[in-house]
């Protein structure tokens, strides 16, 4: 299906000004603008390296993330098919062994870079790309450093799984993943930038995604050993992948992180994380000649707390690195997953995490934006003391009933409806809009490098997957104000202020999406927003616009020596003129609060003293 000549228009203005901000080639001395994290890269990093920094540095200009994911993949394409024997660097692993051809990474890097820049250049002049249609998931993603020295939890969010891979021939696809490192961040970051390519790459991709998968975790594994044998690294990773391709969901995990499955209200498990103390984990280990030892925690030979993980090279084979997977098929009525570390799941039941997400879209009449803060204030209020990581995915409209109760109420009030009035019409009403497609709120894969907080991770690229439209003469283009009753999610929901003009903005139904006519809908879970506000333009004026013009927040600390004091974060990343800045200006979440519904706080058992 071919993209709209306004959704055109709008990525042809942004290659324009991400061109002139570029200001290509870089030159062999010249700095790039992302330094990779590694010296050295191997032949089969390449891939992997090379769409991670397109969409890193593509998002970081808000680029819209379907875009984004052409554009690396074309220019991954183009890095493919050049000569990379002469950025080589031999190399041995060790006395004895034949040289092993690694890439320095800098030079690579320059390359990346021109060639994404030659890309930009060809589709500016000839537009080759047409977005297809798909389901978008709304997600939710925050992560905090907490009182850990260093962040060392990684994440990945694909929506468009599809584009970034040049698939064809499948249905719609979405990846999303948490990595929880430990030792160090080299594992986690790895495992976010390979484990996809790795699965695309398995023979069995097509067929059973889910052996593709953990398949992938132990290429992942094996090639980071390799990596940290020649680097000396110590470190590994655990890491929860789920995968959705249609009406399918495949989960794969190692070690303590999880994602839990919320059903018409209800959590439901999906995975045993893999830790000492299970007793199959337990027998495992001692078979192979370890132990499980107590040490504050149960632990693999008095040292790892959990059993399966990537890398841990010293550690191997007790600390596994074969992956369990597990797949539920969708019918509808599921209303979101959460993807989170032990920092979170150690905390917070499912039950709580549950209540905590009821709560707050009750408050906010829906608006599942903050979601993921509430969820990692819960954990950190409720003791959490390790880095904090969570993503929810919301797989359906929370705002409109499951399918079959819609269904079952619907026929109610047609009923009632055909009592009252037949003697007038004789016929029923012609229903439109049984629930909105969702607008993807994304966040480039292993994370951005946040300059405006150092410990707190969210997600920047909140513009969907098209971006803010564009007029006849260039410019950003407003929609027209509407009163529609039923909301939908918008362009700029997770920017609209909290109370004050536009706090009861809400966009109208896209035209010719649900159709005109609507017929009286049943009482939803989450009470029904607000009526749009007479003055409907201003408010998303102020949402594209929200940092013109404005103070923007800062975080205080208090200083011993001179009281309130502003903390700077560093410098924010360049906008490009036009264009969304996407950097949410929230307040940071209250470390306690005082009875907010919602936070899941200490339990002190009865009699206790502190």
């Amino acid at each position: 299906m071919a993209g709209s000549a306004t959704e055109e228009k709008t990525f042809r203005r942004f290659l324009e000004l991400f061109l002139r901000e570029m200001r290509p080639p870089l030159q062999e001395n010249d700095p790039v603008p992302m330094r990779p994290l590694s010296d050295l890269t191997s032949e089969d990093e390449v891939e992997g390296e090379c769409l991670d920094m397109c969409l890193q540095h593509l998002c970081k200009y808000n680029c819209p993330f379907s875009l984004a994911a052409a554009l690396a993949r074309a220019t991954a394409d183009s890095v493919l098919q050049s000569d990379l024997s002469i950025y080589h660097i031999q190399k041995t692993v060790e006395d004895g062994v034949d040289p092993f051809p690694q890439i320095e990474s800098v030079a690579f890097a320059r390359l990346i870079f021109n060639k994404l820049c030659e890309t930009c250049c060809l589709w500016l002049k000839d537009f080759p790309y047409r977005r297809r249609p798909q389901p978008y998931y709304e997600t939710s993603i925050h992560a905090i450093k907490n009182m850990r020295r260093k962040m060392e939890d990684k994440h990945i969010v694909i929506p468009d799984f599809n584009t970034l891979f040049n698939i064809q021939d499948q249905e719609e696809q979405a990846f999303f993943a948490v990595f929880d490192g430990h030792g160090g961040v080299d594992a986690a970051i790895y495992a976010a930038n390979h484990l996809h390519v790795n699965m695309v790459h398995q023979e069995c991709f097509s067929q059973d995604p889910g052996e593709a998968l953990c398949r992938a975790f132990r290429v992942t594994d094996e090639r980071f050993i390799r990596k940290a044998k020649m680097e000396n690294l110590r470190c590994g990773t655990t890491g929860v992948v789920t995968f959705l391709r249609g009406r399918t969901l495949y989960v794969a995990w190692l070690g303590d992180s999880q994602v839990m499955l919320v059903k018409k209200g209800q959590a439901v498990e999906l995975m045993k994380p893999h830790k000492p103390d299970r007793e199959d984990e337990k027998q495992r280990i001692e078979a192979l000649g370890g132990c499980v030892i107590w040490f504050g925690t149960w632990r693999v030979n008095g040292s790892l707390s959990v059993s399966r993980a990537i890398g841990d090279n010293e550690h191997k084979p007790y600390i596994s690195g074969v992956a369990d997977q597990h797949i539920v098929p969708l019918d509808g009525t599921e209303d979101y997953l959460i993807l989170a570390c032990d920092g979170f799941y150690d905390t917070v039941s499912p039950d709580e995490a549950v209540r905590v997400v009821s709560d707050h879209l009750t408050e906010n009449s829906g608006d599942s934006t903050m979601v993921a803060h509430k969820l990692v204030a819960s954990a950190r209020d409720a003791g959490s003391s390790d880095n904090i990581s969570v993503i929810v995915v919301f797989l359906r409209d929370l705002r409109a009933p499951p399918p079959g109760e819609e269904d079952e109420e619907g026929e109610e009030v047609e009923e009632e409806g055909q009592g009252e009035m037949g003697c007038q019409d004789g016929g029923t009403t012609d229903v439109g809009g049984k629930g909105h497609c969702f607008l993807q709120q994304c966040s480039a894969p292993a994370d951005l490098g946040y300059e405006d907080r150092t410990d707190s991770l969210t997600d920047r690229t909140s513009l969907g997957l098209l971006g803010p439209m564009l007029g006849e003469d260039g410019r950003i283009r407003l929609p027209p104000a509407c009163s529609h009753p039923t909301p939908s999610l918008a362009l700029t929901q997770n920017l609209m202020p909290a109370e004050g003009h536009g706090a009861a903005w809400l966009p109208c139904l896209e035209e010719g999406l649900q159709g005109s006519r609507h017929k009286p809908q049943a009482k939803p879970c989450v009470p029904a927003c607000q009526e749009p506000s007479s003055d409907g333009q201003w408010p998303l004026a102020a949402a594209l616009f929200g940092h013109a013009g404005r103070r923007t927040r800062r975080m205080e600390c208090v200083s011993p020596r001179w009281g309130w004091v502003s903390r700077r974060w560093g410098r924010a990343p360049r906008e490009l003129p036009g264009l969304l800045h996407s950097t949410r200006s929230v307040p940071y979440p209250q470390r306690c609060p005082e009875r907010r519904p919602g936070v899941a706080l200490p339990h002190l058992p009865h009699g206790s003293r502190i």
